[in-house]
């Protein structure tokens, strides 16, 4: 027992400064794995209950907006807190803090991507990891489809026209995600007009603004700055919500990459720790060196910041908005199925012979009936690799 006047250590919360904040959102991006939910229910663990640093009902409100608004759950919420501790320069502070880590990382793997990619062995290792990312795909799009949709027939019905749309032509624009939010709105939440608060759900289109910026000739830097800011426009939830609109825009558009880079891309993703959509720093990086990685990150999170930092102090009267919620799930429901045709076209690239499609099989089982980590699934994937290149020489 302790001594009258002492305090047990285990008790003892650290006092909140910004500076505290910003190094424990620096560790979490250092070392928070498992996706959205895991680092969520991490800031719930250490700032709700073990710390005292943000309220329960703050960190819910936080929690809806980000469910809410486009951008990475996660990411969002961070830069929730960051702005109720510090207004603006608390948003901006977390929002470096929490992504810094994860795109150190991801810029380093750019960097012995470009200088190795070209040797067998190191081929042979993507190859394999390329496959194991089909399997985390899949298990991830099944789940999407569960928490997304649910029962709901008009939800399940958005979402197959888009897989289907996706599967055979790729999705190269953004009208069917509007329609699919404007049809929610129509069938979910029919509004009433000339209602004063209706202007209310015009804030979540704020970012959409971004999609439809005139094309201007801003040189390679420019444009990988532009095309990010769009795609981020676009990020509902899970991280893998970008991974079409990537897909469509740097392989089959743009043709900065190949469809094993993009595969690459998004194993790089998998492997390191904070928010999957860190993954458009390694394409950054592909395409245009480390001025490219920071313009394709600076690109996908402005979108996201933006509405954090302009939709925080509305969040009450957004976070109950049927027509915002409407509009939101028509959308996520589009992703969703977005995602399940974006798994479709890459597996078809990705299993190529027998040795692909066994690790993507034994990938997918690991995953869903093991209970396997992501990172542990492409550590092994990648020794699976070596070891089929080192037979087969």
């Amino acid at each position: 027992q302790n001594a009258p006047g002492e305090v047990s250590a285990m008790h003892v919360r650290p006092p909140f400064t910004v500076r505290n904040l910003l190094l424990y959102f620096l560790r979490l991006g250092a070392t928070g794995f498992g996706g959205p939910i895991a680092l969520v229910a991490h800031m719930d663990r250490d700032l709700v209950q073990a710390r005292g640093w943000v309220t329960r009902e703050e960190f819910e409100r936080g929690f809806a907006l980000a469910q809410l608004a486009p951008g990475p759950v996660a990411t969002q919420l961070a830069m929730y807190i960051g702005y109720l501790r510090a207004r603006v320069v608390g948003a901006t502070l977390v929002s470096f803090a929490f992504l810094l880590p994860s795109f150190v990382m991801v810029v380093a793997l750019g960097w012995f991507y470009v200088l190795y990619g070209g040797l067998p062995w190191v081929h042979a290792i993507f190859s394999s990891v390329g496959a194991a990312v089909i399997g985390i795909i899949v298990r991830s799009a099944y789940k999407l489809t569960r928490s997304n949709l649910k029962a709901d027939p008009f939800l399940w019905g958005i979402a197959c026209v888009l897989a289907v749309l996706n599967i055979f032509t790729h999705l190269d624009n953004i009208w069917p995600f509007l329609l699919a939010g404007g049809l929610a709105i129509l069938v979910l939440a029919p509004p009433r007009l000339f209602r004063r608060k209706a202007n209310i759900v015009l804030l979540p289109l704020v970012v959409f603004l971004v999609p439809f910026m005139p094309p201007l000739d801003l040189g390679l830097i420019g444009t990988i700055f532009v095309f990010f800011a769009k795609a981020g426009a676009f990020v509902y939830g899970s991280g893998l919500t970008i991974v079409p609109f990537l897909h469509v825009g740097v392989v089959s558009e743009l043709h900065w990459l190949t469809e094993q880079q993009f595969l690459d891309a998004v194993a790089v993703a998998m492997i390191t720790p904070g928010p999957v959509v860190i993954t458009v720093a390694f394409i950054g990086y592909l395409v245009g060196g480390f001025p490219g990685a920071c313009a394709a990150a600076l690109g996908v999170f402005l979108p996201v910041y933006l509405f954090v930092v302009i939709a925080a102090r509305f969040v009450e009267r957004i976070a109950h908005n049927l027509r915002v919620m409407a509009f939101v799930r028509g959308i996520t429901a589009a992703a969703t199925g977005a995602i399940v045709g974006s798994a479709i076209v890459l597996a078809q690239e990705a299993i190529t012979d027998i040795t692909t499609a066994v690790i993507a099989v034994v990938s997918l089982v690991l995953i869903t009936r093991g209970k396997v980590p992501d990172p542990i699934i492409i550590i092994a994937a990648a020794a699976a690799g070596l070891v089929f290149h080192a037979f087969s020489g």
